[in-house]
Order: structure tokens, then C-alpha cells, then sequence
């Protein structure tokens, strides 16, 4: 007979600290996490069964029992007829975790991590209503994006221009980029992208990139109501078409503006764009079949249309050599960067955009889960504080889309409302 201790793979290191974090035990996670001589972060272990690590584990911890709900009436922290219901033991529990998350926070737990029910940490705090801890987790993940921006963007110096306190900065840079690098290994990263593409989960699956390079060279798909790549990942979907519209409207609110469209696609914003009667309409479009496809249609022939066949980072620069000036522009490419992005914002903008012109993007940014979005929602407001702009949000409910995504790779939104962006020049 088999010896039941050689049947049963159990880390009790890692339940222990698992533990530690569930009970909210204070010193004894920090005693845990500190002394730990192990290659994994004690702060991010997981459990076998669950996944779940020690963030996921504090958190969830906060859930009432069956018994407390049926007496509350409501989840922990759940507002009901718009007073909280705590008893004084919930409120406990809540303040200890809230020091428990910050402890493990500040150890290196990683903020977006997996468990086996494909939740966050965030995603737990939100089905539980803990409004406080949701935050937390939303403010880590602005900071380790931020962070992995700031490094995208770093430039590595000879050693010859460096004194110490460089070497020492970048050492710092090169220490922080390979603990985020674990940190993209262990949990899905948003695939920063203003355009219709979504969180890479990790599904055990070798599923090709979405990179630009791929995209501008594959054979695309043009259909009734979507727009799909040789990958079918969707470029652009019917159902977006409400939100163009609004877009369109608050970008041109009367006749006889100029407007410049970066990503025409299926042609939706460009279609309510032509409704609003533009003096001048100029498109950008990168890929070939798609310009192939708005010559077909005609719409080379369109009143004020200009087509720009080619990338935006080498359109916009001759655009602005001739002079060239809009009241309103308009940013929806696909399987581009974040950094792209903010490289538009930041470099380009500023250089073709009327004083008082607006311009907007399709915010798709991590649309795939709702702490995703509210991350980039505050790192993209800071990059743009930063770059001299003001931001305008608006809330759009989005229909149910279950039936949207039959024949598409990945569903690239799952969450209730769009951020409807509007962006103008700091007063």
C-alpha cells in the first residue's frame, strides 16, 4: 500500500502563507514573506486547488458566511437602501484586510494575477462590493503600469555617459522590469490597445500575437456586421456603432469643420462623420485591403474625403510640414501599443489640432475585464494631464453582446458601460 504522504503533493510553506493572508495575521504573513528564501515571492504563491494567492486569499476572506447573508440581507459591503449594513465584526474584517492587502501589496504581490475562476483579486473585491479594496487594487495596477511605461521608454546609456547615480538608476530600472517581467509570466497583461483587442488570458493555448506588423500584413475578412483578421480577431464589430455616433456628434457638433480620422476600418465613424458635413474629411488607413475596400465604395469620391494610404507615424509629419490643421480628430487603430498611442497624443496632436479643437479615441483599453478598464482609465488620464489635455467622460450603457462574438477569436468587451472619451486643450 501506497504511503499517502508521497500521494499528496502539499507545500505547507505556501498554505501557510495562504493562510496567514486569509486570517489577516498581520506579523505572521510579514514574518512569512520576509523570511522566505525561495526563488517564487512567498507574496505571490498560489494554491494548487484554487489558484489563488495570497492577495486573492485576503480579500476573499472578507465574504460573509451563508448565515450573514440571510440576516443582512446584502453582501459584505454591498450598500442597501443606500446605508451600509457591516456589523461591527464585518468592519473588523474589513479594516484588517485592508492592511493586509496593503502589506502584500508592498511585498510585490501581483495585482492582476489569475486564480482557476479566472478572477483578480480586483475582480473579487468588486463581486463583493468592497468599494475600499477594489481601489487599492486599482491603484496598484496604475502604478505598475505606469512603471512599465516609464521602462518601455527607457533608453540604456553607455557606460561612458553614465556617472554613478545613473548606474544606479538604471540598475534600479533593470531590478523593477525583471520583477515585472515575472509578473507578466504569472497573470494576463493588458494588451494596451485603444482599438477592439483584448486582455492575452492565459488559456494554455499558443494563440498567435496581435501585433500591428501581423495585422498590416494579413488578408482581412469584410463582413455584414464585423471586420476580422486572418486570425479572426475582430478589427471592428457592428455593434460599436452607437458609440461612433456619439463620438462623431461631440467631435463635430456643426457644419463645415475639419476632421481627421486615424483607422477607418469598416468606415463606421468615418460614415457619421459625412453626416455631420465636414468642410475637409481626412482618413488614415494602413492596411491595403481596407483601402482597396474604400475605393470600391467610393470613397475617394465623397465630398472632402482625402485618403492617406500608409501608417500614421509617417503620414501625420507631412501632414503637418503642409500646414495642415483640424477642428476634430479622431484615433481607432488596431494592434497597436499603448506606447503608440501616447506617442500620437504626446508628439503628434499638438501639431495639427486647433486651439480649440477636440479629439478622441475608441476606449477599449483592457475592456475585457472591469478593473482592467478602470486601470487604464487613470493611467491614461495622468499621460494625458501630463501631455497639456483635459478629459470628458461619458458613460454608454453597451447592449448584451453574447451572440456578437460567434466566430471571433476573443471577446474583446465584456464589461456594462463604455468611457466615452473628449479631449481638448488645457484652458
Amino acid at each position: 500500500m501506497a504511503d499517502p504522504a508521497t500521494e499528496i503533493d502539499v507545500d505547507l510553506e505556501v498554505q501557510e502563507v495562504l493562510l496567514a493572508a486569509s486570517q489577516h495575521d498581520i506579523p505572521k504573513l510579514r514574518r512569512l514573506l520576509r523570511s522566505n528564501d525561495a526563488a517564487t515571492n512567498p507574496a505571490n504563491v498560489k494554491d494548487p486547488e484554487t489558484g489563488a494567492s495570497p492577495l486573492h486569499a485576503a480579500i476573499a476572506a472578507c465574504e460573509p458566511e451563508e448565515e450573514e447573508l440571510k440576516t443582512n440581507g446584502a453582501p459584505n459591503g454591498v450598500q442597501s437602501n443606500g446605508e451600509e449594513e457591516h456589523t461591527s465584526e464585518q468592519q473588523a474584517t474589513l479594516k484588517s484586510a485592508v492592511q493586509t492587502v496593503k502589506l502584500l501589496l508592498q511585498e510585490g504581490a501581483i495585482w492582476n494575477d489569475l486564480d482557476l475562476n479566472d478572477e483578480t483579486p480586483g475582480c473579487i473585491a468588486k463581486r463583493l462590493g468592497l468599494d475600499e479594496l477594489y481601489e487599492m487594487v486599482v491603484d496598484a495596477g496604475v502604478r505598475a503600469e505606469l512603471l512599465l511605461n516609464r521602462l518601455d521608454g527607457y533608453e540604456e546609456l553607455s557606460d561612458e555617459e553614465m556617472g554613478d547615480d545613473e548606474e544606479q538608476e538604471q540598475q534600479e530600472s533593470a531590478d523593477a522590469s525583471a520583477s515585472n517581467t515575472a509578473e507578466e509570466e504569472s497573470a494576463p497583461q493588458l494588451v494596451e490597445s485603444t482599438t477592439a483587442a483584448t486582455d492575452t488570458a492565459q488559456s494554455g493555448e499558443a494563440e498567435p500575437n496581435v501585433t500591428s506588423s501581423r495585422y498590416l500584413s494579413s488578408d482581412l475578412s469584410f463582413q455584414q456586421d464585423r471586420l476580422l483578421d486572418q486570425d479572426q480577431n475582430g478589427v471592428m464589430m457592428a455593434w460599436e456603432s452607437d458609440i461612433m455616433a456619439k463620438s462623431a456628434k461631440k467631435l463635430l457638433p456643426t457644419p463645415g469643420l475639419r476632421v481627421l480620422n486615424v483607422g477607418h476600418g469598416m468606415g463606421i465613424v468615418d460614415g457619421f462623420f459625412q453626416e455631420q458635413s465636414p468642410a475637409s474629411h481626412h482618413i488614415i488607413e494602413a492596411h491595403p485591403d481596407v483601402v482597396a475596400e474604400m475605393k470600391r465604395k467610393g470613397w475617394h469620391e465623397k465630398p472632402g474625403v482625402h485618403i492617406h494610404e500608409g501608417r500614421w507615424q509617417d503620414i501625420l509629419p507631412e501632414l503637418m510640414t503642409q500646414g495642415e490643421m483640424f477642428d476634430a480628430i479622431y484615433y481607432d487603430t488596431f494592434a497597436e501599443s499603448y506606447a503608440d498611442f501616447r506617442d500620437f497624443f504626446t508628439e503628434q496632436v499638438i501639431g495639427i489640432l486647433e486651439q480649440e479643437g477636440k479629439w478622441g479615441f475608441f476606449n477599449g483599453m483592457g475592456a475585457d475585464r472591469q478593473i482592467s478598464y478602470d486601470v487604464y482609465q487613470k493611467v491614461v488620464e495622468m499621460d494625458l494631464f501630463e501631455a497639456g489635455f483635459d478629459i470628458e467622460w461619458e458613460e454608454i450603457a453597451v447592449p448584451k453582446l453574447e451572440g456578437e462574438w460567434n466566430g471571433v477569436r476573443r471577446p474583446y468587451w465584456s464589461i456594462d458601460k463604455y468611457r466615452l472619451p473628449l479631449c481638448k486643450y488645457m484652458d
